[in-house]
């Protein structure tokens, strides 16, 4: 008997661990860099449909 509540009570910390580091806070470490700037070439029609 003692047996199947260790098991059950390994279960539950299991799935509430689980269930915490979803729903917790945000830990990324991202930096907040904001919208970037278009660097690169304008679209123009007929040079995409040549290669």
């Amino acid at each position: 008997m003692m047996f199947i509540t260790k098991i059950i009570a390994n279960i539950t910390q299991y799935i509430s661990e689980a269930a915490m580091r979803i729903f917790g806070p945000n830990d990324d470490a991202y930096p907040n860099i904001g919208v970037q700037p278009f660097t690169g070439e304008p679209y123009k029609k007929g040079t995409a449909d040549s290669w």
